[in-house]
């Protein structure tokens, strides 16, 4: 309601505003004395709207009435940012599109009108349209220009269309925004990970390197890097990029275990493995990295290794995938009424660790079970990482 009020407000002091300054050539010129200056009929039919508590009669009332003109127009703009904000973008194209038919705007006014009304069709979810508006100004000169770019890589992230996100993404744009180096970068591992699911090797190593060129920290580009390395058969070349990770960001260690234990067996190379898991055991306590040494371990035919070091880490550093882990170790070793006791235990903690989220987006708070590269909820790009503490690593 208070939003509502406040709307209003501004449009019933907008209308008097460009009412008056429209006809402040009238007002120079002194009227009888007794006469009042004659008001718009669309003024009172609004005022009526408001009274009767028609607020949205009200509105598009005073938008009809407010004259458009070179005073005016900073209003009309801003009224349908107001609409566009408060979620009504038929509104807001309605007033966007009543300003840029007027033939009396400038170049620089029409221009940034379109962007607007570029803008009420994204928010309207009519994307086609939008993209159609936001083409003719990316090559203005003027910050309307810079503005449409932004907007139309924007689009195409939604749309998925990552090539066109690419080519939209200017020099001058990414020296600009140098966030937005990291976003180019996750578009060409879209592209990539689209061609290795096709084996289409070649193509996908040349869109990697452009990744790494946009971001050379991106630990995407490294990982799928690996993984193009692993499925052309060099398993060797995976796991050298794949140890590279810790030192790029070590919160992507869980993310790199499973490819490294591929490239491993891969190479049947089971010892080789325990020791790589060993030293990045020593270095990061992620309850990931504990378990696949112990599965490594297991099959190696090293049982009892395996539980003294799950154990011992669980009383170092706790966690429910331990513990629930650490119970399997046991039921190997046990029987009759303790391991009825020990299958009790283990399907509480499957309880508790189902549908447990295990990543966090460290800009928006977004908790979910698997990796997403791109947030759902704020669309940030590598902001998700593994949760750690009791509930995760």
């Amino acid at each position: 309601m208070l939003t509502d009020f406040l709307l209003l407000f501004l449009l019933v002091f907008a209308l008097a505003t460009g009412w008056w300054l429209g006809r402040r050539e009238k007002f120079r010129r002194q009227p009888p004395p007794g006469t009042l200056p004659e008001l718009s009929k669309d003024y009172f039919v609004g005022l009526n709207y408001l009274l009767n508590e028609q607020p949205d009669e009200a509105i598009d009332t005073f938008v009809r009435a407010l004259e458009v003109n070179s005073d005016t127009i900073e209003t009309h703009i801003a009224l349908g940012n107001l609409f566009r904000t408060r979620g009504e973008s038929d509104r807001a194209v309605r007033v966007h599109q009543n300003l840029f038919a007027r033939p009396s705007l400038s170049r620089e006014q029409s221009e940034r009108v379109q962007l607007e009304l570029g803008k009420d069709f994204m928010s309207a979810g009519l994307l086609d349209r939008a993209e159609r508006l936001l083409q003719e100004l990316v090559n203005s000169p003027s910050q309307v220009g810079r503005s449409s770019q932004l907007l139309l890589v924007d689009l195409y992230e939604r749309e998925k269309e990552w090539q066109k996100a690419i080519h939209t993404l200017s020099s001058s744009l990414l020296k600009e925004n140098p966030r937005l180096h990291k976003a180019a970068a996750h578009y060409a591992c879209e592209l990539a990970t689209e061609l290795l699911s096709r084996n289409n090797f070649a193509a996908a190593r040349k869109q990697l390197k452009q990744a790494q060129a946009f971001d050379a920290a991106c630990i995407r580009a490294t990982l799928l890097m690996a993984q193009l390395e692993l499925q052309s058969g060099s398993a060797k070349a995976a796991i050298r990029l794949l140890l590279r990770i810790p030192g790029q960001d070590p919160s992507y260690v869980p993310a790199m275990l499973q490819t490294l234990v591929d490239a491993h067996l891969l190479l049947k190379q089971p010892r080789e493995l325990a020791s790589n898991l060993e030293k990045l055991l020593r270095d990061h306590s992620y309850t990931s990295i504990l378990l696949h040494l112990a599965e490594t371990l297991r099959s190696l035919d090293r049982h009892q290794e395996a539980l003294e070091k799950v154990s011992h880490h669980m009383r170092q550093q706790v966690s429910l995938k331990g513990v629930d882990y650490l119970i399997d170790l046991y039921l190997d070793q046990a029987a009759g009424e303790e391991r009825a006791h020990l299958i009790t235990l283990r399907n509480l903690t499957r309880q508790l660790l189902e549908h447990k989220p295990e990543h966090q987006c460290s800009s928006c708070g977004f908790q979910s079970v698997q990796l997403y590269w791109q947030c759902p909820k704020c669309r940030e790009w590598g902001s998700i990482k593994p949760i750690i503490g009791v509930e995760g690593e």
